[in-house]
This record gives structure tokens, C-alpha cells and sequence, in this order.
């Protein structure tokens, strides 16, 4: 690899063009390492972006190709006969032909993402005697998508982007899995779209039907129960994560992506939101505006008390239960003290808490759905400029805002069951 390396700085377009040929051929070379190696000679300014994509586009493209049209010529018998040098045994041969007759032609598209298949895609089309049109169009569609995530990721990774060159990979099989199933729904729903459409029909008339026989406060605390549940799932895997230090890749990528990528200088003005003065100016007007609706005064104003006075108290649970796990064979592994950030959960709870208290009987759906809406969105600002002024490790404060969600909706849930118990009476 390092002769290769070398060679690369000597020749990078010619040899990007023969690593990827060669690679979609079915020999042993790493593609997705040379075009993010060649995303950053792009950033070092050694290589023109457009240039390195058009030949990534056109090497991929002539490498399916050609073995698109070895396969048609020769067929399964040279699969037989030669497939042991590339790695195509007939046994490996029928389990990718299998997967290929599954998922169609449109999957060209995404083959070029997935180790394993992108070397044989062509073989096995030329086999199945595909229409080369057909071919064609899904082939080169996918070698520019393949061509265009890793020289842009190396490009936008810089000089570190062979430190997250594993965990980038990782995210990309991610995001094609998740492209592959909104793919393939989209094909199951073109060809089944009568009987969906009939069973979708059933089903709102269904519960059209079962939402008259319920109040609007069951209704409420069915979705409330769905989104507890959700919560408590990602904090166990949140946890998880932490106790087996899963996290260094993600604080990594998170740090250079938001510093070098992400990160306006306006940014910073957002943390104001988090100062003290500001969150206490949010709870009074929450105090007001639960006074002047005048129902329910003393419930919710138990709601926003319990909420928010026991953040501390279930942050430092927390942090025992975790420093008892350590106990238990995580000794010695960089755990981060400050998991998760209380700073991150008591400013979830407190906005969480009062917006929830705010719209929780509003008349207009417009405010329900737009103001938890832009809460979102200038809690990410808030993350980004902590990021970039704190040494808070990213994992901490997403930890601190799953964990404040869990406690939110944990006390959401039980003082809703209490205003239906207290109706009811």
C-alpha cells in the first residue's frame, strides 16, 4: 500500500483511474481509500476536485463495463472455469446472483457502496444478459455517487481523513442500508400500490373509528408512552456505548467536522440561550402563562417544579449507576467523568419542560408543531457553539440531552396519568 502511496503522489490521476478500474475488475485494491486519499490531495490543492470526480465517473464506469460485457460473453462457464482468481466461485457466484434477482437492476446504483458486490455486479449482469441500456444508465449513475461521497469526504476531512477513513465507511454502509430499504419500499409500494392503498384505507378507517371511542387526553398519552419508550432505547444504547468506549471515533468526526466544516462565527451568540438569566426569564413566563390559562394550575406547576428541581438529583443517579458498571470490567478504559453533561441535560429539561407547559393546550396546531420545532433546531446551534468553546466532548452532551429527554417524558407521562386519574375522580 505504501508503494502504491507513493506512486499516487507521482501520478494521481492516472493511478486513481487504474486503482479503481482494477479494483471493479475483482482485484484486491482498496477504492474507497484511494479516492478519499485523493479527496485530499483536493484539499492540499494538488489535485482539481471536477478532474478527480470525472475520473473516479469514467474509470468506474468503463471497469463495470468491461466486466459486464466478459460476463455476457462468456457466461456461468467462465465463472466456473476462472472465478477462483477473482474470488467468484460458483457458490459465491449463485448467493450475489440470488441477492441481484431480489433486488433489481436499480440497485446498480448502491452495489458500488457494498464490499463484496461491487466487484461482481458487472459479471453477473453480463451473465443475466441484462439489456445494456438498462445497465448502463443504473452503472454509471452509481460510479458517480460512489466517486462522489469519498472524494468529497477527503476533501472535506483534510489532513485528518485517513484517522476517520474506518468510521466515515461505517456511516456511508449506514446510509446505504437506509437508502436500500426507502428503495426498495418504493418498489414493493410500484408494484403492490392497489393493495396498499386498499390496506391503508382499511386501516385510517380503523382508527378513525377507535379515535372517536377515545378522548383527546388517551390519545395524547398513547403517543406520550411511544415516545417514553423510544427514549428509554436510545439511552440504553447511549449507554452501552459509553461502558464499551464506542465513542472516540464519533467525538473525533463530530470535533473536525463542526470545527473545520460546520462552525459559524454567529454561532457563538446562541449561548446566550444557556445562561441563567435567560432560562429563569423562560420558567416565569411559563409560571405566567400556567396562572392565566387557570386550569390545572397546581398540577402543572408540580409538573414544572419536579421536573426541573429533580434534574440534579437524577443526574447524580445516574453517575453512581455508572461508576458501579465501571466496577465491572471496564477498569482501565478512557471513560469521560462528565457522561453525561449535566449543563446539556438541565438546559433540555428546562426548555423540554416549559415548551411542552406553553403549547400543551394550544388552539393552534400551527404553534404546537413549529415552536418544539425551532426548540430543536437552536438546541443544535447551542451544540455546535459549545463544541467549538468547550472541551465538552460531543458524546457527553448528546448523552446529557437523551438522558434529559428520558427524565422529561418519563414525568410527562406520570403527571399526565395523574390529570386523567384526577378527571376522572
Amino acid at each position: 500500500m505504501s508503494h502504491l502511496i507513493t506512486l499516487f503522489e507521482l501520478h494521481s490521476y492516472l493511478i486513481l483511474f487504474i486503482g479503481i478500474f482494477l479494483e471493479l475488475m475483482a482485484l484486491p485494491i482498496s477504492g474507497e481509500f484511494l479516492m478519499s486519499y485523493a479527496g485530499y490531495f483536493v484539499y492540499q490543492g494538488k489535485m482539481n476536485y471536477i478532474m478527480a470526480l470525472l475520473t473516479v465517473f469514467l474509470a468506474g464506469g468503463a471497469g463495470i463495463t468491461v466486466t459486464y460485457w466478459i460476463g455476457r460473453a462468456g457466461g456461468y462457464k467462465l465463472i466456473e472455469r476462472y472465478g477462483k482468481y477473482i474470488h467468484l466461485g460458483p457458490e459465491r457466484y449463485r448467493k450475489t446472483a440470488a441477492w441481484f434477482e431480489r433486488s433489481g437492476s436499480k440497485l446498480l446504483i448502491i452495489a458500488y457502496f457494498i464490499p463484496g458486490i461491487r466487484h461482481f455486479t458487472g459479471y453477473i449482469s453480463g451473465i443475466s444478459k441484462m439489456p445494456f441500456r438498462k445497465f448502463f444508465i443504473s452503472a454509471y449513475i452509481g460510479s458517480f455517487l460512489w466517486g462522489f461521497c469519498f472524494i468529497t469526504l477527503g476533501k472535506v476531512l483534510g489532513p485528518r481523513w485517513q484517522v476517520f477513513h474506518h468510521a466515515a465507511s461505517k456511516y456511508f454502509v449506514i446510509f446505504i442500508i437506509i437508502f436500500a430499504l426507502l428503495l426498495a419500499g418504493y418498489f414493493v409500494y410500484r408494484f403492490y400500490k392497489n393493495q396498499i392503498k386498499d390496506f391503508f384505507i382499511r386501516f385510517v378507517k380503523w382508527l378513525i373509528f377507535r379515535f372517536k371511542t377515545i378522548r383527546a387526553t388517551e390519545i395524547f398519552l398513547i403517543f406520550l408512552t411511544l415516545a417514553f419508550i423510544g427514549m428509554i432505547i436510545l439511552m440504553l444504547g447511549i449507554a452501552q456505548d459509553y461502558l464499551a468506549n464506542d465513542f472516540t471515533e464519533f467525538n473525533d468526526v463530530t470535533e473536525y467536522l463542526v470545527k473545520s466544516a460546520v462552525y459559524l462565527g454567529w454561532m457563538v451568540g446562541f449561548l446566550v440561550l444557556q445562561s441563567p438569566y435567560l432560562l429563569g426569564a423562560i420558567i416565569a413566563i411559563t409560571v405566567i402563562r400556567i396562572w392565566r390559562k387557570g386550569r390545572n394550575r397546581g398540577l402543572e406547576y408540580l409538573l414544572l417544579l419536579v421536573t426541573i428541581a429533580g434534574s440534579k438529583t437524577f443526574h447524580d443517579l445516574l453517575m453512581k449507576v455508572f461508576f458501579y458498571l465501571q466496577s465491572f470490567g471496564f477498569v482501565g478504559k478512557f471513560h469521560s467523568g462528565n457522561f453525561p453533561d449535566l449543563n446539556a441535560m438541565i438546559l433540555i429539561i428546562i426548555y423540554g419542560t416549559c415548551i411542552f407547559l406553553l403549547v400543551r393546550h394550544s388552539k393552534t396546531n400551527v404553534i404546537t408543531i413549529v415552536v418544539p420545532f425551532l426548540g430543536l433546531i437552536l438546541l443544535m446551534f447551542i451544540t455546535i457553539a459549545n463544541i467549538v468553546t468547550s472541551n465538552i466532548l460531543p458524546s457527553d452532551i448528546m448523552g446529557g440531552y437523551v438522558y434529559g429527554g428520558v427524565w422529561i417524558f418519563f414525568n410527562f407521562l406520570l403527571f399526565e396519568l395523574l390529570r386523567l386519574i384526577l378527571d376522572k375522580g
